[in-house]
């Protein structure tokens, strides 16, 4: 079981050198804390307002400073900041997220990522921009207890700027090469004074392409993004709030798989497809809640209700065998009614309302309902011959219509049993079910298509309980140490098995359960010139849901297939050694490996126990140095220079460990003049022009890691 020894620890401390992620708010919460001292940092990661410190578990915080000043566009940008987390998608910006090796492989993710409070239900529907941000809080290890499904791996919480009693906004623009821009503003203000507050944000996110499709050498990736967010803060009677966030964003994508066939022509070949059919991804999504706080004396009650939706099609059909062939291309246009994703979620909490006594406890409600349409046609062209296609010019139509409902009670309270110690309990109960109709025909583009797989419903259902215990000891008031068990789940469901039809068309696969046990130390040294956190963790994960793809039908199968052991150490330093000077240094090694493994061969199962786990570098690490000196004479301008380094170690992209990017480093700096209120910096991204393997489907075709990138942001706050 135990997988670290001295020399093994001693390796790390070597190769992580001088590495390191920000967690650190340089935000003074105290006037009497000097500027040669690092100020407290408060999260919401247990759903209440905390000290981070205090909080018994592996948390990260990054708050809007740090966000400005590492140039945070997007939720993938912030791998290699956070210890042991991994973000990549194909380049349709659906992201796979992966904390400890507890990576997103479906439609259901591991990570849970909250928006103000909204759980972004699925890959769907979650916005991947980040824009007007107050803090980000990554939550390691599982968090079934207060965040119930999808949590296993842990929680990514993104929360934007709160209301203003003043008049406050910004405007902010980013310019680089490959035709990046990025253009930000947003406005709050007060309405009606102690009463009414409003806000809004916009950006506009646009991109020319990294990518030429040598099919006939035009660019191929161009991107541009429109989010829109606003939100109404009403003060409506003695304690109470209602709070309306809207968010909205509209994509297109006229590259949304840059993808070269195989991992050597990725490398060998960088930014380069070879693709005969070319389309627009339209991906729009709307995210809209409503919230109800009550504070009372004794306790606090919110209420929160949201709605999520997404519509995502082709607008022609898009290659889907990477290649110049007419083989075979993906068709999903067909009309609003298919190809959406809709949730509406339900929660109600209620919670102590002083905080620092004996007993601080909450207790909750969740529910949700689900719908998602879809219909997918995969057409065999001339080329179909090539792709094991007997005949061609036909479509296989696939329909899916998956609806679901669920609803879970929750409950979380920390007992103080002596000045000095702290015991956490909680405990969490889901119920979920599950229908899922699935059809087949065939359309040879005349008369009505064929049906060859009649409709066909299934139903599944499930409960999931999801523990939580904690102990917490201060040592002395800047060190603490704890240790906890937490667990988690991802849900099980119904999936295809594939379009032959003399197979049955229904397989229902379990959930995945995670165990986590960790033990850490939290401390300031040196009178708070130095934060250190640091946290070794063992994590099992049983009934691992494994998705295949089924070509050249492209249907994705979902089974269980083996269980998984996860465990490693984390660490995060924060230092200011001088008023000037920040450095800060994160690492995260992990271990995560198969103990049991199944999968299909050419002549039956094949046993890969003890193979890695995908999406998982076994090492992240990065050092981030700045240096704020005085602009010659000004009380209130700085010079600003920030170099970091990012290294993320050997991982693999197939259950099979047959394709893998071996460890790489990525470095980037940026220079300027920077206030409270301004910004004008030159920077620049992965400066060597790294070339590495970011994404790989588990057949081989692969997606590269951005190139060198460079430009200029200018800002103003008021």
């Amino acid at each position: 079981m135990s997988i670290i020894n001295t020399q093994n620890l001693t390796k790390l401390f070597l190769i992580g050198g001088l590495s390191f992620a920000t967690q650190i708010s340089f935000a003074q919460t105290n006037d009497t804390i000097p500027e040669t001292q690092l100020g407290e940092v408060m999260v919401t990661a247990q759903k209440e307002t905390e000290n981070l410190q205090k909080v018994p578990f592996s948390v990260s915080a990054i708050d809007d400073r740090k966000v400005e000043e590492m140039n945070l566009w997007q939720t993938k940008d912030l791998r290699g900041y956070i210890p042991n987390l991994y973000s990549s998608n194909p380049g349709d910006n659906r992201n796979v997220i992966s904390i400890r090796g507890i990576t997103t492989t479906s439609y259901e993710p591991a990570v849970a990522t909250y928006v103000d409070g909204v759980n972004q239900f699925g890959l769907d529907t979650y916005f991947f921009l980040l824009n007007d941000v107050e803090r980000i809080e990554v939550l390691r290890g599982p968090q079934g207890t207060l965040y119930g499904r999808n949590a296993m791996g842990g929680v990514m919480n993104v929360i934007t700027k709160p209301k203003s009693d003043d008049l406050s906004g910004f405007i902010r623009t980013d310019i680089g090469n490959y035709g990046f821009s990025r253009i930000a503003a947003g406005l709050k203000t007060m309405v009606l004074p102690q009463k009414l507050y409003a806000g809004f944000s916009v950006l506009s996110d646009k991109l020319d392409g990294y990518y030429t499709n040598l099919y006939n050498d035009s660019n191929f990736d161009k991107q541009k993004n429109t989010l829109f967010a606003g939100n109404v803060n009403h003060l409506f009677a003695k304690n109470w709030e209602a709070i309306l966030n809207f968010k909205s964003n509209a994509g297109r994508n006229n590259g949304p798989f840059s993808l070269a066939p195989d991992p050597d022509s990725a490398i060998e070949n960088p930014f380069e497809v070879n693709q005969n059919a070319t389309t627009e991804m339209v991906d729009n999504s709307q995210n809209i809640s409503l919230v109800f706080k009550n504070t009372g004396p004794k306790f606090n009650f919110s209420s929160q209700t949201a709605y999520q939706n997404n519509y995502r099609y082709y607008k022609t059909p898009i290659d889907g065998d990477f290649s110049p062939i007419d083989g075979v291309s993906i068709v999903n246009d067909y009309g609003n009614d298919w190809n959406t994703f809709s949730v509406w979620t339900q929660e109600f909490r209620l919670a102590s309302a002083e905080k620092g006594q004996k007993l601080n406890w909450q207790v909750g409600f969740f529910g949700f309902t689900s719908d998602a349409p879809t219909r997918q046609g995969v057409y065999f062209g001339d080329d179909a011959a090539l792709v094991g296609s007997p005949i061609s010019n036909f479509t296989t139509l696939n329909t899916n219509i998956a609806s679901g409902y669920g609803y879970a009670f929750f409950g979380q309270a920390t007992y103080s049993l002596t000045d000095k110690l702290k015991l956490t309990g909680g405990l969490r109960s889901d119920y979920e079910k599950k229908e899922l109709t699935v059809g087949q025909e065939l359309d040879f583009g005349q008369g009505d298509p064929m049906v060859t797989q009649p409709d066909t419903t299934g139903n599944v259902s499930y409960n999931a309980i999801s523990p939580k215990v904690a102990l917490a000891y201060q040592l002395a008031k800047t060190n603490e140490i704890y240790g906890s068990y937490s667990r988690g789940f991802r849900p099980g469901g119904l999936t295809q098995i594939g379009s032959d039809p003399s197979n049955p068309p229904l397989f229902t696969y379990d959930p995945e359960f995670s165990n986590n046990f960790e033990i850490g130390s939290k401390n300031y040294f040196f009178n708070r010139r130095v934060r250190a956190n640091v946290t070794v963790f063992y994590t099992t994960i049983s009934d691992v849901q494994i998705p295949g793809i089924i070509l050249p039908d492209a249907i994705i199968v979902t089974k269980n297939a083996g269980d998984l052991t996860s465990a490693g150490i984390e660490w995060e330093i924060n230092t200011i050694p001088t008023n000037d000077l920040s450095i800060d240094w994160s690492f995260g090694y992990t271990h995560a490996t198969f103990d049991n493994l199944m999968l299909p061969g050419e002549s039956g199962e094949v046993d890969y126990s003890g193979n890695r786990q995908i999406f998982t570098p076994k090492m992240t690490s990065m050092v981030a140095a700045q240096w704020t000196p005085q602009f010659f004479n000004s009380t209130t301008l700085d010079w600003m220079l920030r170099g970091e380094w990012l290294y993320f170690g050997e991982q693999f992209f197939n259950l099979e460990n047959t394709i893998s990017q071996d460890g790489y480093q990525i470095a980037n700096t940026k220079f300027g003049v920077v206030s409270d209120t301004m910004e004008l910096t030159v920077w620049a991204k992965n400066i060597f022009d790294t070339t590495y393997i970011d994404y790989a489907y588990n057949f081989g075709p692969s997606h590269v890691g951005n190139p060198a990138t460079f430009g200029l942001t200018a800002m103003y706050k008021f």
